[in-house]
């Protein structure tokens, strides 16, 4: 089954500055912000996020990215199928508002590991997570505050985002599950 386009990069974008204007107003400005992007394609939409924040705000936040490998709780399955990236947190996260930055929210299990990982480089005041795409199934009592866009799924299909800086084109689709039943969006 061929993959099915549901955002383009026109609606990235625009949900990508809704989400920007709904961080502003939550946190009454960015100057306490720090986005976290989620490796890989929630760090280059964390970086999309301070760039807008910058032209609404005048004030461009601190961007970081996060490796979650070794804090998954599957870390022994994945441990063959993943290199470990560098985390790279710039600033110390102590009493800032740090905001998750992720493609796909599926299970919640890779936002607990983000969090256990956050906490491993200070203590922030708070914790939020803003995703491109919810497309529901929790397994773990974990929501998002930002969403780009809700997109309600089987757990037979996968969701698939694309941005420019990793794939050459920015869009979302969905396409049939794996054939061994693997889900492919933590």
């Amino acid at each position: 089954m061929p993959e099915k386009a549901l955002m383009s990069s026109q609606d990235i974008e625009r949900a990508l500055i809704r989400v920007s204007h709904e961080i502003i107003e939550h946190n009454k400005g960015a100057a306490q912000l720090v986005l976290v992007g989620l490796m890989t394609r929630g760090v280059p939409l964390a970086y999309r996020l301070a760039k807008i924040l910058e032209k609404l705000e005048n004030i461009l936040p601190p961007v970081g990215s996060l490796d979650i490998t070794l804090y998954r709780d599957d870390v022994a399955s994945m441990a063959l199928h993943h290199a470990v990236q560098r985390t790279d947190i710039p600033v110390d996260v102590t009493d800032k508002q740090v905001v998750l930055v992720d493609d796909v929210f599926y299970t919640g299990r890779s936002i607990r590991a983000a969090m256990d990982a956050v906490f491993d480089h200070g203590r922030p005041q708070s914790i939020q997570l803003a995703v491109l795409v919810d497309r529901g199934h929790r397994e773990l009592p974990v929501r998002a505050d930002y969403v780009g866009k809700n997109i309600p799924t089987a757990r037979s299909e996968e969701i698939k985002v694309y941005v420019k800086e990793v794939d050459g084109e920015d869009k979302v689709t969905i396409i049939p599950s794996l054939e061994n039943g693997e889900r492919a969006n933590g």
